[in-house]
């Protein structure tokens, strides 16, 4: 599975943006997705995943209330809708695949990552 991550960019404080992961190279059926990011000087953080049937998504404190995790099968692509930015959510953020389906996965059990897109926000 190659992975696909776009729609990073700068934004204001306050302002919102929707990532998209496209999966190609192979069945995107079954995987659970995930997003993570890592801020400069930080360890990659884990935001939120979603099993393949989209019931019950995780997320971490991090995100919680401001970030949406979603999918499209039919489009073997998942989302990441950000809102209420803040400076502190600067980083590269990268979407995962994983075969685990009982989760949320643990960072070493996604088996594929995309190669990572951008956000900054300002102050």
């Amino acid at each position: 599975v190659q992975l696909q991550a776009s729609g990073g960019g700068l934004v204001q404080t306050g302002g919102s943006l929707r990532l998209s992961c496209a999966a190609s190279g192979s069945t995107f059926k079954g995987y659970t997705m995930g997003w993570f990011r890592r801020a400069p000087g930080k360890e990659r953080e884990f935001l939120a995943a979603i099993s393949w049937s989209g019931v019950s998504p995780y997320y971490a404190d991090s995100g919680k209330g401001r970030f949406t995790i979603s999918r499209d099968n039919a489009k073997n692509t998942v989302y990441l809708q950000m809102n209420s930015l803040k400076p502190e959510d600067t980083a590269v953020y990268y979407c995962a695949a994983s075969e685990v389906v009982s989760g949320p996965p643990r960072f070493y059990e996604y088996d594929y990552w995309g190669q990572g897109t951008l956000v900054t926000v300002s102050s």
